[in-house]
């Protein structure tokens, strides 16, 4: 993959950002997000990718309870004035959004790692969505698949379940559905 050429509408990479800075990103098919005043953009990601997480968003819309929406990405999440994410899959009540964006935590905040990605989703924003009290956070590792799901207690992150690709998890937060990741893949 070549780099990417600098963009003259593409704000500066500085700290100090904020997601008002987000509004003069081009429309270039990167996924651009600030994480406590940084810039992250990655590129699009690929099809096993986008496959699981369509599959996995459709199990969750399916098991929404009324006044809950599952949402695909890209959608902003505004978690503070420094940081807007764009989770894989996100849940929140359906009375938190707003035409534009999630302007605070969801209830569950899902991502699918890639290689351009995967320190980004393990380190960065585990602790973000900490931080902003986001009550689960589920990471799916696309080989296998596998899915790590950490739940919110005491302010938080604890390992809910560590799901390999022919299990089945029975998840409670943020309502109950049951997960094989192995049924992610086609």
């Amino acid at each position: 993959m070549e780099p990417m050429s600098t963009v003259s509408t593409t704000p500066p990479r500085r700290p100090g950002l904020t997601r008002a800075d987000l509004e003069h990103t081009p429309d270039d098919g990167y996924r651009y997000e600030i994480i406590d005043g940084v810039l992250f953009v990655t590129p699009a990601p690929g099809y096993r990718h986008q496959r699981i997480a369509a599959l996995l968003w459709r199990r969750l819309e399916a098991q929404c309870p009324p006044g809950t929406i599952a949402m695909l990405a890209p959608f902003a999440v505004g978690l503070a004035e420094d940081t807007e994410v764009q989770p894989d899959i996100l849940v929140a009540p359906r009375d938190a959004f707003t035409e534009k964006d999630l302007p605070s935590a969801p209830w569950l905040a899902v991502e699918v790692l890639s290689p351009s990605t995967r320190r980004t989703d393990l380190v960065l924003k585990r602790e973000r969505y900490e931080r902003a009290g986001v009550a689960s956070y589920w990471v799916i590792d696309p080989v296998g698949p596998h899915l790590t799901a950490y739940d919110l207690v005491d302010g938080r992150y604890a390992e809910a379940a560590l799901v390999a690709p022919d299990d089945t998890w029975e998840a409670t937060l943020p309502f109950p559905v049951t997960i094989r990741p192995g049924n992610l893949v086609d």
